[in-house]
């Protein structure tokens, strides 16, 4: 049996670490100044938009914890390690977005049936704030949303609050000019049907991870034809990939070898292979002649399918 393995932890690196802490540090204020805001000017927009912020502090505290306890070395009861954290911590923040989103349509449908009194003044300057605030955060995670589910969650949760936002700011200045104070619930609810297939799509993703799902981004007919033309391999059986974290797949084959082929030869050569084409630096290879594969039963089992989702990819 052969082992090609790889322990770095992607998406879980120093840059990333510093993205998440400061655009908690940046949510986290304006989260008061939200709150404040909204009961002040009586505006459930802000309100909602402040119960979407809470999630984000929420969430990208979550997301922090869970990058350090990722980096935690391997240990006896851990052999992977700590990284699957992270997808977890996405999961969480998933299931937060979703209530989130449920809250504001629910307390939004209450306000069209009886609108109340607005400052629309008060709720365009705070929105101004937040703006900026969002466009900051934005800034910062959008160089790692593409390494981390976790800073892909936050980035996600930091945009949709970026355009709540907007929505606000429009809503304010409508009402100042009309008076017509059902467009606040109407950007209410605008945000919560915004947020709610974001949040189905992240919770979706992180959950084929943790049913260890064939990776999205790996052709696994591309994957066995490979493996299968690679020189002194005869056949292939029990042939595995899933995600263990961001970045970080898995792989477990048993390989039948030809008659007088050298095992160790066709095992560096399917590493180099796996390694270089498919970017699977953890594998694990067990080497069989026929007889031995033969006592396994019968060999060509079901290939695992790719359960493609669109801009799913983990790289």
């Amino acid at each position: 049996m052969g082992h090609d393995h790889s322990h770095s932890h992607a998406g879980a690196g120093p840059g990333n670490e510093k993205r998440l802490a400061g655009a908690l540090v940046l949510t986290a204020a304006f989260l008061v100044v939200e709150v404040v805001g909204g009961v002040l000017t009586n505006s459930l927009a802000l309100l909602s938009d402040a119960a979407h912020m809470f999630t984000d502090v929420t969430a990208l505290a979550i997301a922090l914890a869970a990058m350090r306890i990722g980096r935690r070395p391997v240990d006896e009861r851990r052999s992977y390690g700590y990284g699957r954290f992270e997808i977890l911590a996405a999961a969480v923040n998933a299931v937060m977005l979703f209530g989130a989103a449920l809250y504001i349509l629910y307390e939004a449908w209450s306000r069209f049936r009886s609108p109340p009194e607005i400052h629309s003044w008060g709720m365009f300057g705070i929105a101004s704030v937040g703006l900026v605030v969002n466009f900051i955060a934005l800034k910062l995670l959008a160089g790692g949303r593409d390494e981390s589910l976790n800073v892909k969650g936050a980035y996600l949760e930091v945009w949709s609050d970026l355009l709540g936002s907007i929505g606000v700011m429009v809503a304010a200045v409508a009402i100042y000019f009309t008076d017509w104070r059902w467009l606040d619930p109407l950007v209410a609810v605008a945000i919560g049907f915004w947020v709610l297939p974001r949040a189905w799509k992240l919770f979706r993703e992180t959950m084929h991870i943790l049913l260890e799902g064939t990776p999205a981004d790996v052709d696994v007919t591309g994957l066995r034809k490979a493996i299968l033309e690679t020189e002194g391999v005869r056949d292939l059986h029990d042939l595995h990939v899933w995600t263990l974290t961001s970045r970080r797949h898995v792989l477990t084959a048993h390989v039948v070898i030809a008659p007088g082929a050298d095992r160790q030869a066709v095992l560096r050569s399917l590493s180099s292979s796996l390694r270089e084409k498919f970017e699977l630096a953890h594998t694990t290879l067990q080497i069989e002649d026929e007889a031995g594969a033969q006592a396994h039963g019968p060999m060509h089992g079901p290939a695992p399918t790719a359960d493609n989702h669109d801009d799913h990819s983990q790289h």
